[in-house]
């Protein structure tokens, strides 16, 4: 049984730690810091996060589940990406349960600290991680 996401101050403190040094480029090259524009207030709101990518692709994994950023997403249509002094600013399309499947899977290989939140291994079939994909959306970023 996966682990559920819960922000507590333990949370909060690492989230801020990720975010000062992403902010400053260091740490994981996949690391992002995600400012979205929040769906009830319109404020931009930010968050760590990490970015896969595979050739010319990227993509957006939300490996703690549907949380606040994904629901903001949806609604907004776009996100801004920063890490250092680099920002840009994407617009985000969810993908197909199916085509998640070898996102997912190189989300598991590259990022094993969240393995934890996940029902499936590297191990598991496709089918099993078509299952999953309703518990963690990929979303591809495409830059206009």
């Amino acid at each position: 049984m996966a682990k559920t996401y819960r922000v507590g101050a333990g949370t909060k403190f690492i989230n801020g730690v990720f975010g000062v040094m992403t902010r400053l480029g260091r740490g994981k090259s996949y690391r992002h810091i995600l400012t979205v524009r929040g769906r009830k207030t319109g404020e931009p709101r930010s968050t760590p996060v990490d970015v896969m990518r595979n050739g010319d692709q990227r993509w957006l994994v939300a490996a703690y589940g549907v949380s606040n950023w994904v629901r903001n997403a949806r609604v907004a249509g776009e996100v801004q990406l920063a890490r250092g002094r680099y920002r840009e600013t994407l617009r985000v399309v969810e993908v197909a349960p199916e085509e998640s499947v070898p996102v997912l899977r190189q989300y598991l290989r590259e990022v094993p600290i969240t393995r934890a939140y996940f029902d499936v291994t590297l191990e598991s079939t496709d089918e099993q991680f078509v299952a999953e994909a309703s518990r963690h959306p990929v979303f591809r970023l495409i830059s206009d």
